[in-house]
């Protein structure tokens, strides 16, 4: 993988734009003198420079390999590695951070810019480096690495490919052989034994949620959003993120917009009419402060009490904003809302309170930041996600059957929302997870087996591209 960040300057013109209009004066009948007048106006500096294309990753692994064992994985080259408690071990992260929940905020949040040179220092940055190295693994043992992906600047499409190196035999003992039978071909079973699962991690906390939560239930979801006068110049881009979120609904889920400034209103009830939802955000103004606590408390009396509430139904809060407001009053209503079994997700726009709007979130996977107007769209996508349709897969199957087919290459979806597979946007950062598992029932056929793969991830920019990766190039 590599990186070329140059901008070259492919043209510099100097345009003549116009020379002026011509007259002709003359002194006297017979005389030939004369005076033009004239006029000249430059365009000048004009340039044409080439745009850049970056791809970036940093990662979080982590290591399920039975309690107790510590040392023995600080020995296998993991000096660093921390016990997360019930046989549970932080292997690496990049870049690294005081804790796992660290990570997840760094690489949601805007506290750090993943695209500017001091950031390659910390980053796989066309670096060549194994996530796992992990010797002595038994049946039961897991390892998963969520990789955390930024596309800088211009938006591409992503690949995954992959290939196994190596799928050693080495040494048989009597209960291998035995388990094998006439086994002679110098291949191991540790490949077709370890299950694999690569998926689209939304939240990038480690942990495969293919279940959304109003999969198997009706969904009601309020959609909270803050009005006040510091949202001047980012209410359009709430509005169509939106309205994007609601097009995603389909009945009996129900959806209500409710606005908050300094006071809030219900502005549609629960209703199946998307329409009229996307009618009462599109008719938003901003204006006045910021009282968050109003937002949720009426956006909870909806949920819960209002016509079209239903009892049992998944209750689902998204808020929205980009200011502060009383810490203590926001986190009593988010609590009471909670409590009442309510899920909020936040979502931090700006110059936000972030760490008021992560308290009020349901748990730090619920809280979200966009740190531009522009990101909202990317956001309300991923939400919906979580909420409507859980966490996709992208390959799953014995190790073996997954590196099959990322050996031909697999195109990634940057926005799993729309049909067909989408480019990821530029400036944006989303997450794979990539879980592998040597389950309980693996037999003695595997002792002493070893397998080695790589991973890759390559980008190619989308404008102008109607076929990705045709030509096979990385």
């Amino acid at each position: 993988m590599t990186n070329d960040t140059t901008t070259p300057d492919l043209s510099r013109r100097k345009l003549l734009a116009g020379i002026g209009a011509v007259g002709v004066a003359s002194a006297g009948a017979g005389l030939g003198t004369s005076a033009y007048f004239s006029d000249t106006e430059e365009l000048t500096n004009n340039s044409l420079t080439a745009g850049t294309l970056d791809l970036k990753l940093d990662y979080k692994s982590t290591y399920m390999g039975g309690p107790g064992r510590l040392e023995a994985v600080q020995a296998m080259g993991y000096p660093d590695a921390e016990d997360l408690g019930d046989g549970r071990y932080l292997l690496d992260q990049a870049p690294s951070t005081a804790d796992m929940q660290d990570w997840e905020d760094l690489v949601q949040g805007e506290e750090f810019d993943f695209c500017s040179p001091e950031a390659d220092e910390f980053l796989v940055n066309g670096d060549e480096m194994p996530i796992f190295s992990l010797e002595d693994i038994k049946p039961g043992d897991t390892g998963e690495v969520t990789i955390s992906i930024h596309i800088c600047d211009n938006p591409a499409f992503l690949q995954l490919s992959g290939a196994i190196t190596e799928n050693g035999e080495n040494e048989q003992n009597d209960p291998e052989l035995e388990a094998e039978g006439e086994d002679t071909d110098g291949i191991g079973e540790l490949a077709d034994a370890i299950e694999v699962c690569v998926w689209y991690d939304e939240d990038c906390d480690n942990v495969y949620e293919p279940t959304g939560t109003g999969q198997n239930q009706e969904l009601e979801v309020a959609l909270v959003s803050d009005v006040s006068g510091s949202m001047d110049g980012s209410i359009g881009d709430l509005q169509t993120a939106a309205n994007g979120f609601v097009d995603n609904l389909a009945a009996p889920d129900e959806a209500a917009a409710i606005s908050f400034n300094s006071s809030a209103s219900l502005d549609q009830e629960l209703t199946t009419n998307y329409q009229a939802v996307k009618d009462a955000i599109n008719l938003y103004n901003d204006g006045g402060g910021t009282d968050i606590a109003a937002g949720i408390s009426v956006g909870e009396d909806e949920l819960l009490n209002g016509t079209n509430a239903t009892v049992g139904a998944s209750k689902v809060m998204i808020l929205l904003s980009d200011g502060n407001s009383s810490e203590t009053a926001a986190e009593n209503a988010a609590q009471a809302a909670k409590d009442a079994g309510i899920r909020i997700f936040t979502i931090a726009l700006g110059s936000a309170n972030t760490s008021l709007l992560e308290d009020i979130a349901t748990s730090p996977d619920d809280a979200f930041v966009a740190p531009d107007p522009a990101d909202l769209d990317t956001v309300y996508a991923e939400i919906a996600q979580v909420v409507l349709a859980g966490e996709q897969e992208i390959v799953c199957g014995t190790m073996s059957e997954v590196f099959s087919q990322l050996s031909e290459g697999m195109l990634l979806d940057g926005n799993r929302q729309e049909e067909g597979v989408q480019p990821y946007p530029g400036a944006t950062t989303q997450c794979i997870g990539f879980e592998w598992e040597l389950p309980f029932e693996a037999g003695n056929e595997i002792q002493s087996d070893s397998v080695a793969f790589d991973i890759t991830v390559a980008a190619e920019q989308s404008r102008n591209n109607g076929s990705p990766f045709a030509t096979g190039e990385q």
